[in-house]
């Protein structure tokens, strides 16, 4: 096996986690986030008539537990490190998804009553809105709000641009917006194996000369670290 740095350009405080899965597994980790998140002024949630939360990622579980107190209702998560968050955060009504927001409308859509509404969705201000579309178009009352703004880090650290040009070294990419702020930074990629969550995650990071792109099974952390481990074979 490959002995090979990782560079984990994934946010704060998500990066932690993943370097310190990385490193108990033996992995070199290098942290460079490409993204810093900060909470909107005034982003306080109207939870007048909500009885249930649809979080998309753990951040909007951590902004949303830093705005508001509620946790009265049932808050839908997009995948296990989302729902992992918001037990945390106190909610005792957490449905897991499967890490792909498009499932979790279809969860949504399968076990709500038509006509049901109260549905708030949580996330950063560059969210789609496709998900609370989704569930409107399929009857039930669903709004959005933003509540925290993702920023590019605008550089690498040090250590991660050192690693990249010495190779070989592999790069974890979490995001389409965070491959798009590395994409920007990150120089010549041919030393990289790119190692993204999910094709949309990889999509900024295609034509770039890196020597692989390997994309995880499913849009969650254990994929991508089952694709890593399988990319840190195959080099």
């Amino acid at each position: 096996m490959v002995s090979a740095p990782v560079i984990v350009t994934r946010a704060e405080p998500g990066a932690s986690e993943t370097l310190a899965r990385l490193t108990a597994k033996g992995i070199e980790a290098i942290a460079s986030p490409m993204l810093q998140l900060a909470a909107l002024s005034g982003a306080a949630p109207d939870m007048d008539g909500i009885s249930h939360l649809v979080f998309t990622s753990a951040n909007g579980v951590r902004f949303f537990a830093e705005a508001c107190d509620w946790r009265a209702g049932v808050a839908w998560c997009v995948g296990p490190s989302t729902a992992a968050a918001a037990r945390a955060a106190g909610f005792a009504h957490v449905h897991e998804g499967r890490g792909d927001a498009g499932d979790l409308a279809g969860d949504m859509i399968a076990a709500l009553p038509p006509e049901s509404g109260g549905i708030l969705h949580v996330a950063n201000e560059a969210a789609a809105g496709e998900l609370v579309a989704r569930l409107s178009a399929a009857g039930l009352g669903a709004r959005f709000a933003a509540l925290y703004e993702t920023r590019p880090m605008g550089h690498l650290a040090p250590e991660a641009a050192a690693a990249l040009a010495a190779g070989p070294v592999f790069v974890l990419i979490h995001s389409a917006k965070g491959a798009a702020a590395f994409s920007d930074v990150c120089g010549p990629l041919q030393h990289a194996v790119i190692v993204a969550i999910s094709a949309a995650a990889a999509w900024p990071l295609q034509g770039l000369g890196a020597s692989a792109i390997v994309i995880a099974e499913a849009p969650n952390e254990a994929a991508l670290m089952e694709a890593l481990a399988t990319a840190r074979l195959g080099l």
